[in-house]
């Protein structure tokens, strides 16, 4: 694994994350909850933050130990909710995750965004 892969990974996050923030940036909780198009959008965004903090998880583990600031397990672990138990989604928890923690995150990988391994 290149170095490349792992910024393309926390680049791939953030993207991720952005849009989900502006997929329920002008909508009430109300209005999310009515809006069945956008809890599918925003689902998937999460998969896809997800799927990128797992493949960082699996490739880079020392990164993400280094980077303790980043939950990776519970990120993880709302992709694994969404993709595998769509139906059971708690829709106040991830319209609160949308609204809360994900501009932390992006905040984090912003942070991240001019990391290079040592020697670069």
């Amino acid at each position: 694994m290149t170095a490349n892969r792992l910024t393309d990974y926390i680049a791939q996050m953030r993207e991720a994350a952005v849009k989900a923030n502006g997929f329920v940036s002008d909508m009430s909780y109300d209005e999310f909850i009515a809006d069945e198009r956008t809890q599918m959008a925003v689902g998937m965004t999460l998969v896809l933050v997800g799927d990128a903090a797992a493949r960082i998880m699996q490739h880079y583990p020392d990164f993400a130990v280094e980077h303790p600031e980043i939950p990776w397990n519970k990120i993880k672990g709302m992709r694994n909710v969404v993709v595998h138990d769509y139906y059971k989604l708690d829709l106040p928890v991830v319209f609160e995750t949308v609204r809360k923690a994900l501009p932390d995150l992006v905040l984090q990988l912003n942070a991240l965004h001019h990391w290079r391994p040592q020697g670069e």
